[in-house]
């Protein structure tokens, strides 16, 4: 089944395309689909293709020698991954992993840089793209420099609360610790940490945000 052009027309890469480009584009995309814990790329690996997200998440993360996850990001649908390697030449910085099922496009990378050459705008598009990314890989390096875990897991807790919007299944707390660089015990001791101020409760397996204001200010996020 190919890709949809009002699905080409939501991605940032080739927003104000013309109908003839986006085409054109659609020309090129494959489409691939995976299983939850699906492995998709892995780091160090040479890259062969940029993906789109369809439907479902995909969790980008590193492991260290002693296997340690550290999430980089959650990308959701319509959002791409593994754009550096595509454009630089060199492997995959990050393992890419489907959080539940996921379907993927994709573009080679020897067609994305010839369809590059011959369409201007799009280089302005994965400009903005690139600029983007740079800007979320710097709040994770503030927050994990600068910001007390308590406060990240309720930076965490208020970006996928309620999440319906593809991530194929609830973060775990294992999840949690993976995203904000701790352990999940730490974890679950801000978690019991926020419940005890009121912040959130615990219904059974789910986390309910009790104070939205209150969560935003222990993750130090001005309202």
């Amino acid at each position: 089944m190919s890709v949809e052009v009002a699905f080409l027309e939501s991605i940032p890469y080739f927003s104000r395309l013309s109908p003839d480009e986006l085409d054109s584009v659609r020309e090129l995309v494959f489409e691939k689909n995976v299983e939850r814990d699906d492995i998709i790329i892995l780091e160090g690996e040479p890259a062969e293709a940029l993906y789109f997200v369809g439907t479902g998440a995909v969790k980008i993360f590193r492991t260290s020698v002693d296997g340690k996850e550290q999430v980089l990001n959650i990308v959701r649908p319509g959002d791409s991954f593994n754009d550096v390697p595509v454009f630089d030449g060199g492997p995959n910085p990050a393992s890419a992993q489907a959080m539940g099922p996921v379907s993927l496009y994709g573009i080679l990378k020897h067609d994305l840089n010839v369809f590059l050459q011959d369409h201007p705008q799009i280089a302005i598009n994965i400009i903005n793209v690139l600029a983007a990314q740079v800007r979320h890989l710097v709040s994770l390096v503030e927050d994990l420099s600068f910001r007390p875990v308590v406060g990240r897991v309720a930076r965490t807790l208020l970006e996928y609360a309620g999440d319906g919007i593809g991530l194929g299944k609830r973060l775990t707390q294992q999840d949690m610790a993976a995203i904000v660089g701790t352990a999940r015990e730490v974890v679950s001791r801000s978690l019991r940490a926020l419940e005890s101020d009121g912040v959130i409760r615990m219904d059974r397996h789910r986390i309910v945000i009790a104070d939205r204001e209150a969560l935003k200010d222990v993750a130090g996020i001005s309202t």
